[in-house]
């Protein structure tokens, strides 16, 4: 006989661990586990995220699914993200899941400020603004971003008493991360 748990409830044939199913099974050499994954499809997910986002200025920009079917959704917008957006999409992948079917955890939020920008939109969308710039190699920038596309962004960089102002073009393939600069 099996013995199996499901956080602090007994019950019999199959160990639960999160959505994960251990079964123990008897055969002649004692108990043999077999591993078995309940997790909810990406592709469902990014299908219901991409409707429910048609005809606004909202993308997204970032979805994570655990093993235990916890969903975090990151948006942006080109005109920003409020609460009720992010309500609106939670409410719309949760009327498309069957809880009954698939248990999970849904967390929908807005990409945040401190977050690095990760597509060309959301370079775009900041355009004009002071961000930070970490190259792979480590060195750090900070400026203005003037330009942006697939392939490179455009920093212009104040000069100081020692240097002139100048305008650097840096491949997107060799950055590490560029952040919107915060400042107080």
């Amino acid at each position: 006989m099996a013995v199996n748990t499901w956080g602090k409830y007994f019950c019999y044939k199959n160990l639960h661990i999160g959505k994960i199913c251990v079964s123990l099974q008897r055969n002649e050499r004692g108990r043999k586990p077999l591993f078995l994954l309940d997790m909810i499809e990406k592709i469902k997910i990014l299908e219901i995220v991409s409707e429910a986002l048609e005809g606004s200025d909202k993308f997204l920009v970032n979805l994570k699914i655990t093993p235990d079917n916890r969903i975090y959704i990151d948006i942006d917008g080109d005109n920003g993200v409020t609460i009720d957006d992010c309500i609106e999409l939670s409410r719309a992948v949760e009327s498309r899941l069957d809880r009954n079917e698939e248990d999970f955890a849904l967390d929908v939020s807005s990409a945040g400020a401190d977050q690095p920008l990760k597509l060309t939109r959301q370079y775009v969308k900041n355009l004009g603004r002071e961000v930070e710039v970490e190259t792979v190699d480590g060195e750090k920038l900070e400026g203005i971003l003037g330009a942006a596309d697939e392939e490179s962004i455009t920093l212009r960089i104040a000069g100081t008493k020692q240097v002139a102002p100048r305008e650097e073009t840096l491949r997107r393939a060799d950055l590490k991360s560029v952040r919107v600069a915060i400042k107080f």
